[in-house]
């Protein structure tokens, strides 16, 4: 039951990590369109440069979440991949329990007076020309928080999965390709 719960945490990751490219696209594409229009026509666009920011925003918002689940997230590698499976397991399940989820907790219910008093007074850019609804995009940090979180259980239920399914005394070594016979 616990692979069935792993595969649909992955599966959610897997529609957030499709769902940031396209915004990364279409950061990418902002930047350039700012770019071109600053350099060849010497016109440029304040909210354009602030629509950057947040998109950026949102891919580490919720790039930390997909990062977490595809094992890319920071860590001391260099004693991490000495360690067995089942230990690994450990350090991971220990390591989001007691670190990651306190944290996050503590952001997401932090963050909700911040967005709120953004919202009530309906805060814009300062700048001439910048984006309304300011609110909207630090509405982003709770989500992203709140998504974490999410993840954070598929990442437990996962290295469970990963701990009850290696023995002991079973050593991870990555497998090296099998030589080619010789003709």
């Amino acid at each position: 039951m616990l692979i069935r719960v792993e595969e649909f945490f992955l599966r959610m990751n897997r529609i957030a990590g499709k769902i940031l490219s396209i915004i990364l696209v279409l950061m990418a594409l902002n930047v350039f369109f700012d770019v071109i229009m600053r350099y060849f026509f010497h016109n440029s666009s304040v909210g354009m440069q602030e629509m950057e920011w947040h998109l950026f925003s949102i891919v580490i918002l919720f790039g930390v979440s997909v990062s977490l689940l595809d094992e890319a997230h920071v860590r001391v590698d260099f004693l991490y991949d000495r360690y067995s499976a089942r230990k690994k397991a450990i350090i991971n399940i220990i390591g989001t329990i007691f670190f990651l989820m306190p944290l996050a907790l503590l952001i997401l219910f932090g963050s909700f007076d911040f967005v709120n008093d953004a919202y009530q007074i309906k805060e814009i850019s300062e700048d001439p020309g910048g984006l309304p609804f300011r609110w909207v995009i630090k509405g982003m940090i709770p989500l992203a928080f709140l998504f974490l979180i999410f993840t954070a259980v598929g990442y437990t239920i996962k290295n469970i999965n990963l701990y009850r399914n290696h023995k002991p005394n079973e050593i991870t070594k990555q497998q090296s390709p099998a030589p080619e016979e010789s003709k």
